[in-house]
């Protein structure tokens, strides 16, 4: 990857190339790069995402998320189940003819699904079926024999319509390895162009999960796509181990909804790659705290405060010492190769028990003050004691602090 800036064709649209960041000035685990050499980001927000229990979104609202992420460059949008009624049949048309990138369409190995999603106009055709002996004989109802002759015919299916087609064995962490692998390479000679490695039921560590993908490959000539959930918070962790292994794509979905605990999330998988790996994903970065208030508004699932990347903490500072460090340099107590610029957010300076003078002394300068030494400590003292009885310090109450204290305004100095 060259350090000059250029234009790269990214599907159907022509993007800027960013200068890739430099990270060596960090010692420790920040010094080297290299164990990936792309990312892909498939986004199933629209259809995983959107089975979040509770969670409903309109066709105008699946219309502008779509419209976002489009716009931001990534690389599949998976927008739906076509054959799932006739309105997610509309909206999943609508949104193919609408944007310039990928747009994917889910079907089980049924016929029909296959036929409403081919019918859709959708350029790649997610075809999934149950793997794990425990989904396939209390869910499926189905023999081994049967769900791989189902799945060859659907993929075969597929190809014939001359669609791109990705294929998913169900539960793959919790298959039998020889069955797998006796389901991807029989999906593979029917000419699947993708093998989507699901941990479905969210299972999956790091390292085993790294094993898996390998040993995927080994075993198909088709491009290997990850999908990780979240039961045990690996989800993230679970999706980057799958580029280090080889993996080609990753299925993320913004703010992390879906399923239960959810799927590895969009801008936590984006960010890590782009940040600590130094990958160009091709993403345009600076509107993805745009595109999670979105999601989070729409799907009504509030992100918790500490969110990575997206929450409301993610790059505030409350406690004194991280305060006068990143007042000074901002990559003493941020990651330095993650600002909050990079992802479209702000910096802020919370007041509370655990502020310091460098933070009172910096939000009184904001406000029109310039305060003395010993104003900035008594304001301090009183920001503290108010912040202790659990109280949030607004704005208004450190004027009123200044007030009380009698800090001296910044036009009476000029004067």
């Amino acid at each position: 990857m060259g350090a000059s800036s250029g234009r790269i064709q990214c599907l159907t649209t022509w993007r800027i190339r960013r200068i890739p960041r430099r990270i060596e000035f960090f010692q420790g685990t920040l010094a080297r790069t290299g164990e990936i050499d792309g990312v892909r980001i498939f986004d199933t927000t629209l259809r995983d995402g959107e089975q979040s229990p509770r969670t409903s979104f309109s066709y105008d609202e699946k219309r502008d998320i779509a419209e976002v992420l489009d716009d931001m460059g990534t690389h599949v949008i998976e927008a739906g189940f076509p054959v799932n009624s006739d309105a997610e049949f509309e909206a999943v048309q609508d949104i193919t003819n609408a944007t310039d990138t990928t747009v994917c369409g889910l079907a089980r190995v049924v016929d029909k699904d296959v036929e409403a999603a081919i019918e859709s106009g959708v350029g790649l055709i997610h075809v999934f079926v149950s793997t794990s002996d425990v989904q396939l004989q209390d869910s499926m109802h189905a023999s081994r024999e049967e769900a791989v002759e189902r799945a060859v015919s659907c993929v075969e299916r597929v190809k014939e319509a001359g669609v791109e087609c990705m294929f998913s064995p169900m539960d793959a962490t919790r298959t039998d390895d020889d069955f797998l692998v006796e389901m991807v390479e029989a999906v593979s000679e029917a000419g699947t162009d993708w093998i989507n490695i699901p941990d479905t039921c969210g299972v999956a560590t790091p390292t085993r999960f790294m094993d898996l993908v390998q040993m995927v490959r080994q075993n198909t000539d088709a491009r290997v796509d990850v999908h990780a959930h979240d039961d045990f918070g690996l989800a993230t962790a679970n999706a980057i181990a799958g580029f280090e292994a080889g993996a080609a794509q990753a299925q993320v979905s913004v703010n992390g909804i879906g399923e239960r605990a959810g799927n590895a999330a969009f801008e936590e998988v984006v960010m890590a790659s782009e940040a600590l790996y130094d990958v160009d994903t091709g993403i345009d970065t600076t509107r993805i705290t745009e595109l999670s208030r979105m999601v989070e508004d729409y799907s009504d699932i509030p992100n918790p405060p500490n969110k990575p990347v997206v929450g409301r903490n993610a790059f505030s500072h409350e406690s004194g010492i991280h305060a006068a460090g990143v007042i000074e340099n901002s990559d003493t107590f941020e990651p330095g190769v993650m600002t909050p610029e990079m992802v479209g957010a702000t910096r802020e300076f919370v007041l509370g028990k655990h502020t310091g003078t460098h933070s009172v002394r910096k939000r009184l300068e904001e406000i029109g003050y310039a305060p003395t030494d010993a104003e900035v400590r008594a304001v301090t003292r009183l920001v503290k004691d108010y912040g202790a009885d659990k109280q949030r310090v607004t704005m208004a109450d450190l004027r009123r602090f200044a007030r009380e204290e009698n800090v001296t305004r910044e036009e009476e100095v000029r004067a």
